[in-house]
């Protein structure tokens, strides 16, 4: 029986934390940057190990990133309209 490769569980980490990052509010902040962290870990230990789910790490990065940039722009809005709606 021929040994299968296996799929890298960081990878699918970063993926799951991509979405999640897209989907929380505020929170997600942290989860993307984490998940940023651990896609990037991910593809060298892919590379390293000849494992499956590059593919994977890959989405999640891309996941990551835009769940950041949506975050941030949600932070930074909601400073705006507290930072507006206080002057008196």
């Amino acid at each position: 029986m021929v040994g299968q490769i296996k799929t890298n569980s960081k990878s699918i980490i970063s993926l799951t934390l991509g979405i999640l990052s897209i989907i929380v509010p505020l929170i997600g902040l942290v989860l993307g940057i984490l998940g940023v962290v651990l896609s990037r870990i991910a593809t060298k230990e892919i590379a390293k190990r000849n494992e499956n789910g590059k593919g994977l790490a890959i989405s999640g990065l891309i996941c990551n990133v835009i769940g950041i940039i949506i975050q941030t722009f949600a932070v930074l809005s909601i400073i705006a309209f507290y930072s507006f709606t206080s002057i008196s």
